[in-house]
């Protein structure tokens, strides 16, 4: 009996020992800054959502002016993603679906060409914000 009790005292000594927590690691206000300076919003979670200049009919007019279609009977939609940045150019534009025939380069061509978004905010404060935009192709 005695040398069960010695085993289970070893049991629950080791198990108190061996346990050891990490040291919890504070974040200066510079690394905060930081962090909340690159950080991506989504459209749902900010206040003022970002906008082309002249709302959504003037990017419609833009895309339709500037948009080649690479196939004269092609019809359907390219989704593009990009991320609007602070001062409102487009970085990162991937495609997400596009028609084939080079649809989704022609996509990516007329967005690098587009002017300056209007950025989204957040507190007063401007923000990137990912953004997903399906491009109708007729």
């Amino acid at each position: 009996m005695k040398k069960f009790l010695i085993v289970i005292l070893i049991c629950f000594v080791q198990n108190g020992f061996s346990q050891t927590e990490e040291p919890k690691r504070y974040i200066s206000d510079a690394e905060r800054a930081a962090i909340e300076e690159n950080q991506i919003y989504n459209t749902a979670g900010i206040e003022v959502k970002p906008e082309f200049p002249g709302g959504q009919e003037a990017l419609e007019q833009f895309l339709k002016d500037n948009f080649k279609n690479p196939q004269k009977d092609l019809k359907g939609k390219v989704y593009i993603q990009f991320i609007i940045e602070r001062d409102g150019t487009l970085s990162d534009l991937k495609i997400l679906r596009d028609l084939g025939y080079g649809t989704g380069a022609e996509a990516i061509r007329v967005l690098k060409k587009s002017p300056k978004w209007i950025p989204g905010k957040l507190k007063n404060k401007t923000v990137r914000v990912l953004y997903a935009l399906p491009i109708v192709v007729n």
